[in-house]
This record gives C-alpha cells, structure tokens and sequence, in this order.
C-alpha cells in the first residue's frame, strides 16, 4: 500500500473528529434539553460526524499513485518542534502575564522562528493583531480574559 500525504491528513482529520465527537457527548446539558431538538451538544456532534464524513472521503478519494507516495525529505521537522514548543510555552505563558502580553511574545517568537529578523516587522506584524484579537474578544464578544496572575500582583488589584 502506498501512504500519501492526503492519507495521513485523511487519517489525522478522522481522528480529530472521532475525538471531538467523543468529548461533545460530556457537555452538560440543562434539564429537559434532552428532549430539545437543537441543543448544547448538538453543532459539536454535527461538526464531528461532517469531519468524519470529510475525512473519510478524503481517504477514499485520495491518489494512490506511485509518484504521489509519502516522502519526508524536505522538511524541517526542528522548526516544528520549536514551533510545537512555542504554542506549550504560549498556554503556559496565558496565565501569568495575560492574553495580551503572552500572544504578543509568542508572535514575534514564531516570525522570529521562521526567519523575519527586522525589530519593526516583528512588532508591526504583532502588536496590532494581539491588539484586534484582544478587542473582539473582550469588546465584541464580551469574553472575559484574566490580566495574569504576575501583572496581578505587580499592579494589584
């Protein structure tokens, strides 16, 4: 059998789904929404069973052909490890000095991980969407995010 990079990202998607749709069936619902027929569960289980069914057709569909066969040379599988070990730091990042401070480090270090060196670039390229994220999240969508527990106790409050 030849494995091609449409198979494995068939293969990822399907395991994603089959997750996600394990896990919608623990959102808790409100007394009587069982009987509802649109409720909390409902667009996750429907989101789940569409990427299964995605996946699978990409799996189904997929080229087979011998040109078209995996190959692994080419990639730089360092800079994802960085990359993979940036996105840990930035979770671990969120708690103690906010969304704000925390995306904005962790933009300039991934464009910095993958070759943008310019002090100007870096900041243009960050600030302003940390910024943009930050305001629909708390300004449109009224989202609740927690300043950090080190800003907390540096400025109080």
């Amino acid at each position: 059998m030849i494995i091609t990079k449409d198979h494995i990202g068939g293969l990822v998607f399907l395991c994603l789904s089959v997750v996600y749709g394990y896990y919608a069936g623990d959102i808790a619902l409100l007394p009587g929404d069982e009987f509802e027929p649109f409720h909390a569960q409902t667009l996750p289980i429907a989101l789940a069973t569409l990427g299964g069914i995605l996946s699978l057709g990409l799996l189904f569909t997929a080229d087979k052909g011998v040109e078209h066969k995996l190959s692994l040379k080419g990639y730089d599988f360092p800079l994802v490890a960085k990359l993979l070990l940036l996105v840990v730091l930035f979770a671990l990042a969120l708690d103690w000095v906010g969304f704000m401070l925390a995306t904005v480090f962790f933009l300039i270090s991934g464009y910095w991980l993958l070759g943008e060196r310019r002090p100007k670039m870096l900041l243009l390229a960050s600030v302003p969407f940390a910024a943009g994220i930050w305001f629909v999240l708390t300004q449109l969508l009224d989202i609740y995010l927690a300043p950090g527990k080190l800003l907390t106790q540096l400025f109080g409050g």
